[in-house]
C-alpha cells in the first residue's frame, strides 16, 4: 500500500472513531463534523487503490445522503434517500451480471416483503411508496453484492440492516439505546466492506491488504 493510501485509510478510521464516539457521548458537534468526512475519505482511499468509477460514484452518492440526513427537514430526508438510491444503482452497475445464489435471493425477497408489510402501517403516508421503492432497490443491491464474494456480500447485508434501523425509527418503533450509533456503525462497516470486497474481487489479496 502506498503512503497516500495508508494516510487516507488512517484518516477514514479516525473519522469513524470520532463519529461513533461522538454519538455514544452525545457530542452532536463531533458527529456533525466527522460524518461528512467519512465517504470522501473512503472514496479517496479507494481511488488510490485503483477502484472502478462506479464504486467511487456510489461512495460519493453515499456522502450526499450522509450530508442531507444531518438535517431534520422532510425534504432533506427524501432527497437524501434519493442520493443513496443513486448510489445503489452505481453498485448494481458495478456488480454486473455475475452469478449469485437463488436461495439467497429468496431469503432477501422474503426479508423485503416482511419488512415492508410490517412497517407500512406505521410509516407516514407520504413516505410509504418512496420507502417501499427504495427498499426494493436496496435489497437488490444487497443481494447482488454477493457476486463479489463474502466481504462485499456482508457489506450489502449490513447496508440493508442499517437502513432498516433508520426505517424503524421513522415508523416510531421502539429503538435500541443510542440508535444513531448502531445506524452509523453498520453503515460505516457496510461501505468499507463493499469497498474492500470490490478491490479484492477485482485485484486480489495483494491490492486490498491494509
Amino acid at each position: 500500500m502506498t503512503t497516500p493510501s495508508r494516510t487516507l485509510f488512517g484518516a477514514f478510521l479516525l473519522a469513524a472513531v470520532v463519529d461513533l464516539g461522538s454519538l455514544l457521548a452525545g457530542a452532536d458537534l463531533g458527529h456533525q463534523v466527522a460524518k461528512p468526512l467519512l465517504m470522501p475519505l473512503l472514496a479517496a482511499y479507494a481511488a488510490t487503490r485503483g477502484a472502478p468509477k462506479p464504486l467511487i460514484a456510489a461512495l460519493l452518492f453515499g456522502w450526499g445522503g450522509d450530508v442531507l440526513l444531518l438535517s431534520d427537514a422532510d425534504w432533506a430526508f427524501l432527497v437524501g434517500m434519493g442520493s443513496f438510491a443513486a448510489g445503489h444503482v452505481c453498485y448494481l452497475v458495478l456488480f454486473g451480471r455475475g452469478r449469485t445464489s437463488p436461495a439467497l435471493g429468496a431469503l432477501y425477497a422474503a426479508a423485503l416483503l416482511t419488512t415492508v408489510v410490517l412497517l407500512w402501517p406505521d410509516l407516514p403516508a407520504d413516505l410509504r411508496i418512496p420507502v417501499a421503492g427504495y427498499s426494493l432497490l436496496l435489497t437488490a443491491m444487497a443481494y447482488r453484492s454477493s457476486t463479489f464474494g463474502l466481504p462485499a456480500g456482508l457489506g450489502g447485508a449490513l447496508f440493508l440492516l442499517s437502513d432498516t434501523l433508520i426505517a424503524t425509527g421513522v415508523a416510531d418503533w421502539p429503538q435500541l439505546p443510542a440508535p444513531d450509533f448502531w445506524v452509523m456503525l453498520t453503515y460505516i462497516a457496510a461501505q468499507y466492506l463493499l469497498t474492500a470486497g470490490t478491490l479484492r474481487a477485482m485485484y486480489g489479496e495483494r491490492r486490498t491488504t491494509v
